[in-house]
């Protein structure tokens, strides 16, 4: 993980040593902070680690403090698409759709990254999916005209 000083230069990197918590407080605190491309790396980071460990290992790199993995890949999609990595939020959205497909706040996710990505034609379908799956409402924020709520649902300000 990189470790940001006070004019936003990398002054190092969190060694893999250092607890599964702890790496994960630390992103979600530059996430919090606004430095979503820190929290991107670091997120990335401890997802690949997730990933590489064994599943039936008794000691998983998450010291029993991982909730979900999938809950992990979406902050990590939130961060790539707040530091504008649309493909790669993309990509894990898809991943985390896979894994949970009624969540209707990561086809949302998924609808605006297609949006600003300029893709308006194929972010209809998951937008669709998040106003039925969550009553979210369509967004149009980045173009793509405007479009009539499927259930009824609030539409939000232009």
């Amino acid at each position: 993980m990189r470790n940001v000083g006070p004019t936003g230069s990398v002054v190092g990197r969190m060694n893999t040593t250092t607890p599964f918590s702890l790496r994960l407080s630390w992103a979600e605190g530059l996430f919090e902070r606004g430095d979503f491309l820190g929290a991107a790396t670091a997120l990335a980071d401890l997802v690949d680690e997730v990933d590489s460990a064994e599943p039936a290992s008794a000691s998983s790199p998450a010291d029993g403090v991982l909730h979900s993995v999938t809950g992990l890949r979406l902050l990590l999609a939130r961060a790539y698409f707040q530091s504008a990595q649309l493909g790669r939020a993309e990509s894990t959205l898809q991943r985390v759709i896979d894994e949970a497909p009624t969540d209707a706040y990561a086809h949302l996710l998924l609808g605006r990254t297609l949006q600003r990505a300029g893709r308006h034609a194929d972010a209809a379908r998951p937008l669709a999916l998040a106003e039925v799956l969550g009553d979210y409402p369509r967004p149009t924020t980045y173009g793509g005209g405007h479009s009539k709520p499927l259930t009824g649902g609030k539409q939000e300000p232009a």
